[in-house]
């Protein structure tokens, strides 16, 4: 069960988002008082100032009675001046870029979209960005309740968004918990295959002792390039599914990720407990035998899950639960799923990458909304814009809950933006997939070592080394691009290079790429090829 919930998720674990919502400032006055509030722009769309003294001045009109989607300007009030102001409309049922178009038509300086519901990056293709001068943002609909409450009917307003730091300390806390869970997840991947071939019971975890048979439970091996295949277009198929039913399956995928995180996180902590030598008190019950350290490691994973199923959506703190979740989902999975050599590592991860770029880069040409189908599933189903149904606006006396996000995402919040927080929390993302995918890879070259007997290591190192360079890599294009990055773009490469630079300066490319089928294993379980003989025998013995 756990392992079919494990592969469902991972069809799912490439949701970073890839653009960045990028939030400004609303500085409203009327000659005598101030106030700023929260806005959400798309900087390929709007170019806002970065200083308020820097930012032109706009007289508001209120035109909240409309939604400005007809080109005839339906709904606006007769005598109503609007050349050279800044228009406050509902968010409403049509495309931003409509309602931008009407807009720009009517000379209008600024367009300004209230939303009672949770803001998005407003987005369209390329010929509306093209096509569209003036700037257009999303404010809450609350907050321009709130501006009307203070200041009455004469609005001055102000749009600027200023230059958050090149370097927030969430990145370097991000990048900490990447390599780190990289490097445990291989650590004990080599752990668990030590215990396999030795018979003994050390790094298997799952129920307090158990030997080789606990060790060889509940994996499930990739050997065949075939099932390679399969799995990723399994993904894909998962991928569109979601494109399509967001609205249902967003659930399913967050009670599934709820039972397969506390089962990953039972499976962490019992192995911690094997480590530390806790010992465990069983008893019986009617002839069903149950131990105490089980039951007590099962009701803290099952709390922690319903906790966070529960308060999800709470930005202050769920995070950290999260993340807990997150960190133990990744480990198991990469604890679990065994690549076997090293060309099913080459063909997953290169297939991984492909899909990883056509979904971000290449599905926009074919959307109507021309945005890319990972984004549109990252973001929800409002991360384009809205359907043209009609004109009429009804607005929701208190703001709608918050759209479901699938958690599928490492979240730490920018502490950077904790001064001035507007918006509410920030944070930084990073999806599963970046951690895993190539995670899956070191756990081979952890296991790699065992089979030859390495002391130092050698191939376990250096992948964790090169994951790391492919991270800090992976910042750097983002801070200087000022956009989000598809990781696996450049973990990829940099993790399959080192491991085949490695195995060729080792004269044992032959054997690393073979590796070891795990429907062929040397019945005597010793270490396959002793550290500095790569002319052994070949890798492999009689079949079960």
């Amino acid at each position: 069960m756990a392992k079919m919930l494990g592969i469902i998720i991972i069809g799912l674990i490439f949701l970073s988002s890839q653009i960045n919502c990028q939030e400004a400032i609303l500085h409203i006055s009327n000659g005598s008082s101030d106030k700023e509030y929260c806005l959400v722009y798309n900087n390929k769309w709007s170019n806002l100032p970065e200083t308020l003294g820097t930012a032109e001045q706009y007289e508001v009109v209120n035109l909240t009675s409309t939604l400005l989607c007809d080109a005839n300007a339906t709904g606006i009030p007769s005598g109503t001046a609007v050349k050279g102001k800044a228009l406050v409309v509902m968010r409403g049922y049509c495309e931003f870029s409509q309602k931008a178009q009407v807009a720009q038509d009517l000379e209008a300086a600024a367009l300004i979209l209230v939303s009672n519901e949770t803001l998005i990056t407003p987005s369209a293709n390329q010929s509306a960005y093209d096509k569209i001068h003036i700037p257009l943002v999303l404010m809450r609909y609350r907050d321009f309740a709130d501006a009307q409450r203070v200041f009455g009917v004469v609005m001055q307003a102000q749009l600027y968004a200023p230059r958050p730091p090149q370097l927030d300390p969430s990145i370097v806390v991000m990048l900490l918990i990447a390599v780190v869970t990289v490097a445990l997840g291989g650590y004990w991947s080599g752990a668990c295959e030590r215990d396999r071939l030795s018979g003994g019971t050390l790094g298997g975890g799952g129920g307090g002792g158990g030997g080789a048979d606990k060790a060889d439970s509940g994996d499930v091996f990739l050997y065949s390039p075939l099932k390679v295949i399969i799995f990723v277009a399994l993904m894909c198929g998962m991928l569109v599914l979601m494109y399509f039913f967001y609205n249902v399956l967003v659930y399913v995928i967050i009670a599934i990720f709820c039972v397969a995180s506390a089962t990953a996180l039972f499976s962490c902590l019992d192995a911690v407990m094997d480590l530390l030598g806790c010992g465990t008190v069983s008893f019986s019950i009617r002839n069903s035998t149950f131990s105490v350290r089980s039951l007590i490691l099962a009701a803290v994973c099952i709390s922690v899950a319903v906790v966070w199923g529960v308060y999800r959506n709470e930005d202050r703190w769920i995070w950290i639960l999260q993340d807990l979740l997150g960190v133990a989902f990744c480990l198991n999975f990469m604890k679990t799923i065994s690549l076997s050599n090293y060309k099913i590592c080459v063909i997953l991860l290169s297939l991984l990458l492909v899909y990883d770029v056509f979904f971000v880069f290449i599905t926009p040409f074919f959307t109507k909304n021309g945005v890319s189908i990972m984004v549109q599933v990252a973001l929800g189903p409002d991360a384009s814009g809205e359907r043209a149904h009609g004109n009429e606006v009804e607005v929701a006396a208190e703001p709608q809950a918050p759209s479901e996000k699938l958690p599928v995402v490492m979240r730490v919040p920018r502490f950077s933006a904790w001064a001035q927080n507007l918006c509410g929390m920030q944070f930084s993302i990073l999806g599963y997939g970046d951690i895993i995918i190539p995670g899956l890879l070191v756990a081979y070259c952890s296991k790699f070592d065992v089979w030859i007997n390495s002391s130092r290591k050698v191939y376990f190192v250096t992948c964790c080394i090169a994951y790391f360079l492919g991270m800090v890599v992976t910042f750097t294009v983002m801070l200087l691009s000022g956009m989000g990055q598809p990781a696996l773009l450049y973990l990829v490469p940099f993790t399959l290079v080192a491991s085949a630079l490695v195995a060729w300066r080792r004269a044992e490319m032959k054997h690393f790429w073979a590796g070891t089928p795990y429907e062929v294993l040397d019945s005597s379980r010793e270490p396959l090829l002793p550290e500095g003989r790569a002319d052994q025998r070949a890798i492999g013995g009689e079949k079960c």
